[in-house]
């Protein structure tokens, strides 16, 4: 599958990979950043943003758009940058296909399977009742007594579509479908990327654990790791400058 791309900049092509409910329109800033010293490419997962459905949503099936769109792109090899479900498809690709990655970023995920925790808010986001007309302060009130929080509401509802029909962007249903996948996780047999690896954690998520860095090191043995003060799991959005801070380092290392 050939996704939507938005790319700025020239040099070497370094890749973002949103999460779960994202795009790529997301890690804009951050695109923004990186424009001067490299080709600074984002992309839409399958299902999210201006790229197409599918009812696959495993992470080979991701790693495989990825890799189909860039090598369309002319954009490989590259270094890859992903956040949570980006993440998991960056480290992924890595792993299967590590001479088409130079350098491995992962933001916030490690490559565990994570407990199921997301299916309630995808069932509140399926009961959302979208009629003509509706406004998103209508649409976030409605979801305010099950997602409580005003910022996850409030990204949650950039994928809503507010016009004469309202409708959701992203292919909700696929997603639903797909959870057990995405909250999951499995390495191809055998696979090690050795390449240059750091796993960024926000200092206050705790998708990053220190029980997990065995696992991670025996596919990723060089990997290092770094936490970001005054983040949670949105690092880029939480602390921007020093996220960036961190990528252009790992980027120039």
């Amino acid at each position: 599958m050939i996704l939507a791309a938005q790319e700025a900049g020239a040099g070497p092509p370094v890749v973002l990979l949103h999460g779960l409910f994202g795009a790529g329109k997301n890690l804009a800033p951050v695109q923004r950043a990186l424009m001067e010293s490299f080709r600074a490419i984002t992309l839409d997962l399958r299902n999210h943003g201006a790229s197409p459905h599918d009812a696959c949503m495993d992470y080979p099936a991701m790693a495989a758009d990825v890799a189909e769109t860039l090598a369309a792109m002319g954009a490989l090899p590259c270094a890859l940058i992903g956040h949570s479900m980006g993440g998991k498809v960056a480290m992924r690709l890595a792993l299967e296909q590590p001479n088409t990655i130079t350098r491995l970023l992962v933001s916030d995920i490690s490559p565990v399977p994570y407990a199921p925790h997301l299916a309630p808010l995808v069932a509140a986001l399926m009961a959302l009742p979208l009629r003509p007309g509706m406004t998103r302060g209508e649409a976030d009130r409605a979801l305010a007594p099950t997602i409580e929080d005003a910022t996850v509401r409030g990204f949650l509802l950039q994928n809503l579509r507010l016009d004469a029909t309202p409708a959701w962007r992203i292919g909700l249903a696929e997603i639903a479908a797909a959870l057990p996948a995405i909250e999951g996780w499995e390495a191809p047999e055998g696979a090690i990327y050795r390449g240059p690896t750091l796993f960024v954690a926000g200092a206050r998520s705790d998708y990053i654990r220190a029980e997990n860095r065995a696992a991670t090191r025996a596919l990723f043995p060089i990997a290092r790791f770094v936490t970001v003060k005054d983040a949670g799991h949105w690092v880029h959005a939480d602390n921007f400058p020093g996220f960036v801070g961190v990528l252009t380092a790992f980027l120039r290392a």
